[in-house]
C-alpha cells in the first residue's frame, strides 16, 4: 500500500453517521423537500455505494471523497441528490420510435390518433360514462361503443373487456366452465409473458382437448374429438406466427357448420383485430371480425391496441344471447374498462365510418399504408438535416439512407414484412455502437432506433415528421455527451 493510499478498515471508519449525513442533507435545497423516510432512503443507498467501492478497491487519499470529513459528506449528498431526481423522474414518458415496428409492444402498441387523444383529454374529468343524459337514470357502461361495433361489423351485440386475454378467458369461463373446448394443436398459442393459450383456458376453468397434428388438422379430427361434455370449438388466428409449407387446418365456416350442427358453440379468437374488410387485409392474409361473424362465428374476441389502431382492451362481438350471457357473468364486472378507454376507442371507431378518414387519421393504419416513395422521401429529408447539422464534423459518410424492412409488430402480421427506409448512423467507433444507443434512449425525449452491425439505423416508417428534427437534435447531443 502506498502512502497515498490507507487501509480498508480506516477508510470506513471515517465515513459520516447517519445522523451527520441528514444534519448536512437538511441545509440542501435539492435535498430539504424530500420527507425523511425517502431521504434516508436515498442516503443509505448512496453510503452503501461507497462501502462497496472502499470494499472494491483501495481508497486514493487524493480521489474525490477520499478524505475524512466534510468531502465525504458532499460526495454521498451529491450522490444522493441524484437518486432523488432519478425517483421523481416520470417513468412514462413520450418516446420517438425509430424501431419501424408499428405496434411495438415495448411502446404501448397503437400509437393514438388526435382524435382520440383529444376525446381521452374531455373525458378525464367527470363525464357521462354511466349516465343516460336524456332520461337522468343510469346508463350501461360503453353503450356507445358497443353500438358503433355492431354498426361496423354487423354484429348482434358487442362487449368490452380489459384485453383480448381477458375476452378469451371470459368466453372459456361463462361458457365452457368444467366443459371441454376442442382446439387445434398447431393453434396452441403462447403470446408475450410467457402465457399460453392451455394456461388460459385452465384459469378460466375449460378443459383442453387439443386435436390434429402442429401442422396438419382435419375437420373429421374436430368431429371424432366432440363428446357429451364438450362445450365449444375454438378456432385461434396465430396472430404471432404462421404455419407453412405441408399444412391444412379447417376454414372458420367449416367449423362453425360442423358446430351448429352438433348444438355447440362456435368461439373464434382473432387476436390481432383488423376490424372491417379491406384490401390492406387481404394483401396481408389477416382475417376480419366481419368475416368471422359471416363464417358463422357466436362470438369473436380481438385486441384493441393493434391492427383496430385503438386503445388497450379486448373486444367481443357475436350473438346476442351469448354477449348478454357473459355480460352477467361476475368476471365481466372485474373485466371492464375505464372512461378513459371508451373514449379513446369510440373515438377511433368513428373514423372507421369513412374509410378515407380511417386510413388517414388513425396512426396504425396511417403507417401500415405509407407508400414506399413516401417514406424514403422522409428518410432523405432526415439524411439531409443530419449532414447540415453534423456532416463538417462527422463526415459525408457518416449518414445514408437506404430501403430495408420493417414489421408491425405486436404479434401482427408476423409473415409480411413492410418496405421501408432508414437513416444509417455510423457513429465514432471510440465506443461500442450499443453505448451510442443507450444515450439516444437515455435523451429528452428518448429516441429508440435499431442497431445493425455497427451502425445505428433510424426507421422512418414510425416517426413522425415533427419529429425529425428531435432526432437531430438527439444525435448532436449524444455526441456531445461523449465528450
Amino acid at each position: 500500500m502506498s502512502k497515498h493510499q490507507r487501509s480498508r478498515p480506516n477508510a470506513l471508519r471515517e465515513l459520516p453517521s447517519m445522523t451527520a449525513l441528514l444534519k448536512a442533507a437538511s441545509e440542501r435545497g435539492d435535498l430539504k423537500q424530500a420527507s425523511r423516510r425517502v431521504l434516508t432512503d436515498a442516503l443509505r443507498d448512496a453510503l452503501d455505494a461507497v462501502r462497496h467501492r472502499i470494499a472494491s478497491v483501495s481508497v486514493d487519499r487524493d480521489s474525490p471523497g477520499a478524505t475524512a470529513g466534510g468531502t465525504w459528506i458532499e460526495s454521498i449528498l451529491a450522490d444522493a441528490a441524484a437518486r432523488l431526481a432519478a425517483r421523481r423522474t416520470p417513468r412514462l414518458a413520450r418516446v420517438i420510435n425509430a424501431t419501424g415496428i408499428i405496434l411495438h409492444t415495448g411502446l404501448g402498441r397503437s400509437a393514438l390518433g388526435d382524435a382520440a387523444v383529444q376525446r381521452l383529454t374531455e373525458a378525464a374529468g367527470y363525464c357521462n360514462v354511466e349516465v343516460d343524459l336524456d332520461s337522468g337514470e343510469r346508463g350501461r357502461r360503453g353503450l356507445y361503443a358497443e353500438q358503433l361495433l355492431r354498426e361496423l361489423t354487423g354484429a348482434e351485440a358487442a362487449l368490452i373487456v380489459n384485453n383480448n386475454a381477458a375476452a378469451t378467458m371470459l368466453v372459456l369461463h361463462g361458457l365452457a366452465r368444467g366443459r371441454e373446448v376442442i382446439v387445434s394443436r398447431g393453434q396452441l398459442i403462447e403470446i408475450g409473458g410467457s402465457f399460453r393459450l392451455p394456461e388460459v383456458m385452465s384459469a378460466g376453468g375449460a378443459i383442453l382437448r387439443e386435436v390434429g397434428t402442429t401442422n396438419k388438422t382435419h375437420l373429421r379430427d374436430y368431429e371424432t374429438a366432440i363428446v357429451e361434455r364438450t362445450a365449444l370449438l375454438m378456432h385461434v388466428h396465430t396472430s404471432n406466427y404462421r404455419v407453412v409449407g405441408f399444412s391444412e387446418c379447417p376454414a372458420a365456416a367449416e367449423l362453425a357448420a360442423l358446430a351448429h350442427a352438433r348444438g355447440l358453440v362456435f368461439f373464434d379468437d382473432l387476436g390481432s383485430g383488423a376490424l372491417i374488410d379491406d384490401d390492406l387485409w387481404r394483401l396481408a392474409n389477416e382475417p376480419t371480425a366481419t368475416a368471422s361473424l359471416r363464417a358463422g362465428a357466436d362470438v369473436a374476441a380481438f385486441s384493441g391496441d393493434k391492427l383496430l389502431g385503438g386503445p388497450q382492451c379486448g373486444i367481443l362481438l357475436g350473438k346476442s344471447s351469448i354477449i348478454d350471457k357473459l355480460r352477467q357473468s361476475p368476471m365481466a364486472r372485474a373485466l371492464r374498462v375505464d372512461k378513459l378507454t371508451l373514449a379513446a376507442l369510440e373515438a377511433t371507431l368513428e373514423l372507421y365510418l369513412d374509410p378515407a378518414r380511417a386510413r388517414s387519421e388513425i396512426p396504425t393504419l396511417a403507417r401500415l399504408t405509407e407508400t414506399i416513395e413516401s417514406v424514403e422521401a422522409r428518410a432523405r429529408r432526415l439524411c439531409d438535416a443530419l449532414h447540415a447539422a453534423l456532416g463538417a464534423r462527422l463526415g459525408r459518410d457518416a449518414f445514408t439512407a437506404q430501403r430495408d424492412d420493417s414489421f408491425a409488430g405486436g404479434g401482427s402480421l408476423p409473415a409480411w414484412p413492410l418496405p421501408t427506409a432508414v437513416v444509417c448512423w455510423a457513429p465514432p467507433n471510440d465506443r461500442p455502437v450499443d453505448a451510442w444507443s443507450r444515450r439516444l434512449r437515455l435523451g429528452s425525449p428518448p429516441v429508440l432506433a435499431r442497431v445493425q452491425g455497427d451502425r445505428v439505423l433510424f426507421d422512418l416508417r414510425t416517426v413522425r415528421e415533427a419529429e425529425q428534427a428531435e432526432i437531430v437534435t438527439a444525435v448532436a447531443s449524444a455526441l456531445a455527451s461523449g465528450e
